[in-house]
């Protein structure tokens, strides 16, 4: 439901607030929406696709519910943002499910299916046959609604426009990612490499296993869907917001998934750009790095301190991971990163406290 007192246009300036909000009305509204997605999927017809998609909702459900915290800033908003989000973030991780779990290592396949992120964040843009290049194909038309979803929110934004090309960079961006890290295990370093050479010209203070990362996360994507709500935005707003959010704000996200999961991946085969640095300490000097850029640049943001409790709460929220005790290594890498940052902290201590008053 729609919020209507004045108070729910202010964004949240302290952790307390922001937690508040966040459990007294993002995570029930996310749970209403993933369960419509489920039973959607529980009668999805092919019995892969089917698997995959109950799959991503199951073990996935915490990235719909980190990104819907950007509706916490706006809950007037809600009812638009929330839907769009969840809808979005769903596309991604069922699409992610398919390829990384896949029937096919086809590049084509990977790109066609991507195509409905693409449609999804254009309203002006037809569907496609998204599963043309694959052997499974009747999913009762469950990717084409998700596309169909956000695109009905997104035309209720009123400044998309402003957002457009901005949001469709990220998302290309995105896709592009997703086809390179998923094809033949032999092809994947190559192909990365060759991309970033397309790249590298804008983002000489990186490297490519971060440019790479960045990419990779749909903060940036959120954001913007935030701030298209507000009818007075403007270019330079956009621009700031591009400029925070990309490389920095979004490779911290991923760089952080992708410390605790190193184990995990060495396991699974799996590409991890944490495993690029050459040590613990270059590790921990890059992450730092981008954190502290991440910190810097959003101050030119309005609303400074919602968007740095989003950094830290990234930097909590990963690091405190049950993950993190069973790695020495990523055990003392994040004892480093959290010394100097009391709101970091903090917001561990609060995000505990909620999960054993609400579990």
């Amino acid at each position: 439901m729609k919020q209507s007192d004045k108070s729910s246009t202010k964004v949240p300036q302290g952790p307390l607030r922001l937690m508040l909000r966040v459990y007294r009305y993002i995570l029930p509204d996310v749970g209403e929406q993933l369960s419509i997605w489920k039973t959607r999927a529980e009668n999805i017809p092919d019995t892969e696709l089917r698997t995959q998609a109950l799959a991503s909702i199951a073990t996935k459900k915490f990235h719909c519910q980190g990104g819907a915290v950007y509706a916490a800033a706006n809950l007037s908003m809600r009812h638009v943002l929330i839907p769009l989000i969840v809808a979005f973030q769903t596309i991604s991780d069922y699409l992610d499910n398919l390829c990384d779990r896949s029937t096919s290592l086809d590049p084509q396949d990977f790109r066609q299916l991507h195509q409905s992120m693409l449609d999804a964040v254009d309203p002006s843009k037809p569907l496609n046959d998204y599963y043309a290049y694959r052997q499974e194909k009747e999913d009762g038309n469950y990717l084409r609604d998700l596309v169909l979803k956000c695109q009905s929110c997104i035309d209720l934004l009123p400044s998309y426009g402003q957002v457009a090309d901005q949001v469709r960079d990220f998302v290309a961006l995105y896709c592009d990612l997703q086809v390179y890290k998923h094809i033949r295990k032999d092809m994947r370093e190559p192909e990365l490499q060759q991309w970033w050479n397309l790249h590298h010209h804008r983002y000489s203070q990186i490297a490519w296993n971060e440019f790479a990362a960045a990419t990779g996360s749909t903060l940036g994507m959120f954001m913007l869907f935030l701030a298209a709500c507000d009818s007075q935005l403007s270019d330079k707003q956009v621009e700031s917001i591009r400029e925070a959010y990309f490389p920095y704000v979004c490779g911290l996200h991923i760089l952080l998934d992708y410390l605790i999961d190193q184990e995990e991946d060495v396991l699974g085969g799996d590409l991890n750009f944490c495993s690029y640095y050459g040590s613990m300490e270059d590790t921990v000097e890059r992450i730092a790095f981008i954190v502290q850029e991440a910190r810097s640049k959003i101050l030119f943001l309005e609303h400074p301190r919602f968007h740095r409790m989003i950094i830290e709460g990234l930097l909590a929220l990963y690091l405190s991971d049950p993950k993190v005790n069973g790695q020495q290594q990523v055990k003392n890498i994040s004892k480093r990163l959290m010394k100097n940052s009391p709101l970091t902290r903090l917001f561990f201590w609060l995000n505990s406290m909620f999960i054993r008053t609400t579990s």
